[in-house]
């Protein structure tokens, strides 16, 4: 594929953004609307009247439900014709995962069942494979996913299963025990990775009747009760050779494959929840009455509200961002072949940064959101009897689901310099420029004011923070070169930096890209977080250079920095206000803009 056709993982970085680049959710066709908006029916009118039933893990709720979203096409979006299933383009199927988002904990069952249970076998898995068990997949047949074990769970590679071929050489025996499996109750196939004579790291299909498979008791749960999350326990499991995915010894490739779609699914999904949490804060505000007025009347609330969706805004536009980059990549790529396979694994690897940056923000956000949302609430918000409860219990899962967020603010400075070193991307060079650009004693200065809210003036901070990120970067890697990849501290701090830009980048151009006024609600929400966000890159930089820098040159660094991140308060307070009231007036976050 030309590399014309893309822009490169990671460039973001490096050179400051386009619009017309970029995917945003006004870009949604009235096809992908209405696979949103049918999603979402199904999940308010089928699996909503339900939720204790789910909750309770009530025998056959689940499955059914499954059933009626196959019935529906909710289970097959990513699944190949060919296959039984209907080839859709990403930016659909994160529709379909968004608006899951909002099914408590159904959407954990839909998402592993669509995600990391049925992909392995889309992307890796043979011809006959793919007809033996993608459509049963597409048609509601529960899928799992085994990678985590008892001692083996962020160090994946660590794991202890094994797999022995028989004398006969017709089967693998499997034995181990795979760890906290979604779906396990109820699964028909399980993608379970053990290594071939304790060595090679594979990944197999292993059925759910075979001889030696068996499901532990269910889990107790802070959240997502109503999933099925048990230990598959492998005992001289008898896996017919046919069932071996993809090579022997590189289950790897499968394993952080899958996760890195996982983890952009994983910030669609928690978008929904996020949504779904603002809405039940802002409809019991204008109903709760406090000393004679409403508590959407109250500044702090309105505050709160504001704070809620200027967050939701920004992830929705870092993980949109980030599908139509796959989507963009993955142009033309529709088929089951090999080939397919293969060409559209390479363009969701080369996002791989960007899909840790959307895991990490979104799942941290809709934190906040859940939080804040409770605190609207009060006493009534901890109690069981009004939903703020169970959003809040289930929420917390997100930050451990598809690699910690301490993984993957490791992985993405480490993602990010080892492309440099494999020439795939062009940052030491970018980093010498812009030492040589730092030593121009003038460099920084404070550009003019072009009025707040418009694009000029956005665009002109942008590339001071931009700088400031490449900056303490390269100050870093100046100094510990390739050890910085044992400096976990400083790692996580320039993985803060860069999601926040990325954040920062992705929310300015969705705005710049559809010519939205300052009085539009999407501008006074980029309004909102824009100053808080270049003081926290500001703080983490000063964290950083401070680590980094003789105590001799540290006064000259930090005053080049502190140009880099300078920007001017304004009234950030009646910002906040206008977008209150127009979250208040509407009831909900503005899907319609969609």
């Amino acid at each position: 594929m030309s590399e014309k056709k893309y822009l490169k993982g990671g460039g973001f970085l490096l050179a400051a953004g386009k619009a017309d680049k970029i995917f945003t959710p006004e870009n949604f066709t009235s096809e992908q609307r209405m696979i949103a908006k049918t999603t979402a029916d199904f999940v308010r009118q089928e699996v909503w009247p339900k939720i204790d039933k789910i909750e309770a893990q009530e025998e056959g709720v689940t499955q059914n439900l499954m059933s009626q979203a196959a019935e529906l096409g909710l289970l097959m979006a990513d699944i190949p014709q060919e296959y039984g299933g209907m080839g859709l383009d990403k930016a659909s199927s994160a529709l379909i995962t968004e608006n899951m988002g909002m099914a408590g904990s159904f959407s954990v069952t839909h998402a592993a069942h669509t995600g990391i249970a049925t992909l392995p076998i889309v992307f890796y898995g043979t011809t006959a494979q793919k007809k033996r068990y993608l459509p049963g997949l597409a048609d509601g047949q529960i899928g799992a996913y085994c990678l985590t074990e008892p001692g083996s769970g962020s160090d994946a590679l660590a794991a202890k299963a094994t797999a022995v071929l028989s004398e006969d050489g017709k089967y693998y025996l499997l034995n181990g025990t795979k760890q906290f499996i979604t779906n396990a109750k109820w699964s028909k196939t399980f993608v379970v990775f053990a290594k071939v004579d304790g060595k090679a790291f594979t990944a197999f299909i292993v059925e759910r009747d075979t001889v030696g498979v068996s499901i532990a008791p269910e889990e107790l749960k802070l959240g997502i009760k109503g999933s099925s999350t048990a230990a598959l326990v492998l005992e001289d499991a008898r896996v017919p050779v046919e069932n071996l995915l993809g090579e022997i010894g590189k289950g790897h490739l499968i394993a952080f494959n899958i996760l890195n779609i996982g983890r952009y699914k994983l910030g669609a999904g928690v978008l929904g929840s996020a949504k779904l949490a603002l809405e039940y804060a802002v409809k019991y505000s204008i109903e709760r009455k406090q000393f004679k007025k409403s508590l959407s009347e109250f500044g702090l609330i309105r505050k709160k509200i504001a704070e809620m969706t200027s967050r939701i805004f920004v992830a929705e536009s870092l993980v949109y961002r980030t599908v139509g980059l796959i989507d963009n990549i993955l142009e033309g790529v529709k088929g089951g072949s090999e080939e397919d396979s293969q060409q559209a694994l390479a363009g969701i690897e080369e996002y791989a940064i960007e899909c840790s940056i959307a895991k990490v923000y979104a799942s941290e956000m809709v934190d906040y959101v859940v939080d804040e949302s409770l605190q609207i609430f009060g006493g009534y918000g901890y109690s069981q009897e009004y939903p703020l409860e169970r959003l809040y219990r289930d929420a917390r899962i997100n930050r451990l689901f598809e690699g910690t967020s301490e993984i993957n603010r490791l992985l993405i400075p480490g993602m990010l310099l080892r492309r440099s070193l494999q020439g795939d991307l062009p940052l030491m060079r970018v980093l010498e420029n812009l030492k040589n650009e730092v030593a121009d004693t003038t460099v920084g200065n404070e550009p003019s004011e072009t009025g707040v809210g418009e694009f000029a003036w956005y665009r002109e901070k942008l590339e001071g923070a931009r700088k400031a990120v490449l900056m303490a970067a390269g100050l870093a890697v100046e100094k510990y070169h390739k050890d910085i990849a044992e400096r976990q501290e400083l790692l996580a701090l320039l993985a803060d930096m860069i999601m926040e830009y990325y954040a920062l980048e992705s929310s300015f151009l969705r705005i710049e890209k559809g010519s939205f006024a300052t009085s539009d609600w999407r501008s006074q929400a980029l309004l909102n977080y824009f100053p808080a966000a270049m003081e926290r890159l500001r703080s983490w930089g000063r964290e950083v250079i401070g680590a980094v820098v003789t105590p001799g040159q540290l006064a000259v660094k930090l005053e080049v920095f502190e140009k880099f991140c300078r920007s001017t308060p304004f009234d950030t307070i009646s910002v906040r206000d206008l977008l209150a009231e127009k979250i208040i007036s509407d009831e909900v976050y503005p899907r319609g803009s969609f």
